[in-house]
């Protein structure tokens, strides 16, 4: 790294300095209930963001990704994007962070958007992921800015909506417009919680896909006169059993996947109906079920083809018919994304690591996701490679009850953040 010791010295006393600056930006964000769905205040959430960037010589500008699912006047998908330019010509790193959030759900002790600081810890829906991640890494830059170091380029913070959902009301609808491109941006940090110690490049692909087998229908009495659509469903539930899941279980991959029960392919039965409808109260019709419904949540490694995937899935229903004369089926797909995995030894994922030597006294675990996370996006439309995932909280907290990030580690991030800048604007 090219920047003088001094200066860096100097930007790390700042972070120290602002530890409550983090605490408290923290809270303010949580305190914003950015549930999504239906996307509840993400206005007032990205202009606060916003408003505190712009006073710090950012420009700013707010962009609503229009006809985007979920989108209206009522919860309109309002992304900000900040960026400050440096003295001189240089490589732009961008800081993206998500700031819609899920569902409370049961089992709370403390206020979800309470902002409750407590035994180091701030709680709240979105403290972990990753309103936690997003205040460190506004604290690094605003730190970085007032340590004196000479900023080459640019830097850009962007807060942006419906990563829970997909992202394609944020990061997805940026994209197709040029917004994570060069020659605008250069490298990219998501502050997603995949522990202060970890680098993480990419994550494993899904497909999500309906199965719905068709029977015809009869009197419960007289089951023979019809052809059980959920009969024809078990058959099928036999062969993911007993042929599919042993084929994905011993397919691994040299992704560093963790934990490690996801470095091999994977798939889950996400629901699964027929019949009589779920809505349904007293005593049910006797009918035969003419249809029967399975919802599939497939994982993939970056090994694997997406058309494989699918085959894999077509070839199984396709011998279950043949096994089973009567055997009709329909098969929608719902969803779908590419792995993705930026090269470890690129500028990003070096930098960080290196930063992460330098703060924490070990090296950092290089990593990849189980699940998605908005580098697809980066990746896929913007067509740039150079994007990790680092920042604080514990992956596991995610989307629990009572969730939080730990205070000491936001400093460290902040720290690890404030560096790799640094190190990824000088050089060269």
């Amino acid at each position: 790294m090219n920047a003088a010791p001094k200066i860096v010295d100097s930007v790390l006393r700042e972070i120290e300095a602002r530890e409550d600056q983090i605490v408290a930006l923290t809270q303010d964000l949580i305190r914003f209930p950015t549930v999504n769905p239906p996307g509840e205040a993400y206005r007032p959430c990205a202009e606060y963001l916003g408003n505190r960037l712009l006073k710090r010589g950012f420009q700013v500008e707010y962009v609503r990704a229009e006809g985007t699912p979920g989108d209206s006047d009522k919860y309109p998908r309002i992304n900000v994007v900040a960026r400050r330019e440096g003295k001189r010509k240089g490589p732009c790193v961008h800081f993206n962070s998500h700031i819609d959030v899920v569902q409370t759900g049961a089992g709370w002790t403390v206020d979800p958007f309470g902002g409750e600081v407590k035994d180091g810890k701030v709680y709240g829906r979105g403290a972990c992921d990753m309103k936690g991640g997003l205040a460190a890494s506004v604290v690094a830059v605003e730190a970085l800015l007032d340590s004196g170091f000479d900023l080459p380029g640019a830097v850009e913070i962007s807060g942006t909506v419906d990563e829970e959902s997909g992202g394609y009301g944020g990061v997805a609808y940026l994209a197709e417009r040029g917004w994570f491109s060069q020659p605008r941006v250069d490298h990219v940090i998501i502050p997603e919680p995949l522990n202060v110690d970890r680098v993480c490049i990419g994550h494993r692909g899904v497909w999500w896909a309906e199965i719905e087998t068709l029977g015809r229908i009869a009197h419960g009495s007289m089951p023979f006169l019809g052809d059980s659509a959920i009969r024809h469903m078990s058959a099928v539930l036999e062969k993911i059993e007993h042929e599919l899941y042993p084929a994905l279980a011993a397919r691994h991959s040299d992704m560093p996947v963790v934990p490690e029960g996801a470095r091999q392919s994977t798939m889950n039965i996400n629901s699964l109906h027929g019949g009589e409808g779920e809505e349904f109260t007293g005593l049910p019709v006797p009918c035969v079920a003419d249809s029967c419904r399975m919802i599939i949540d497939r994982r993939f490694l970056i090994e694997e083809t997406i058309e494989s995937v699918k085959g894999e899935v077509t070839a199984l229903l396709d011998r279950v018919a043949k096994e089973r004369p009567s055997f009709k089926y329909k098969m929608r797909e719902l969803f779908s994304v590419q792995p993705s995995m930026a090269d470890r030894d690129g500028p990003v994922a070096s930098a960080t690591a290196k930063a992460v030597r330098q703060i924490l006294g070990k090296e950092a675990q290089i990593v990849c996701s189980p699940g998605t996370y908005d580098q697809k996006h980066v990746d896929r439309i913007g067509k740039l490679k150079d994007c990790i995932a680092y920042g604080p909280g514990v992956l596991d907290l995610a989307h629990q009850p009572d969730e939080w990030v730990g205070i000491a580690d936001m400093v460290n991030s902040a720290k690890v953040m404030a560096v790799s800048t640094m190190d990824l604007l000088t050089r060269g």
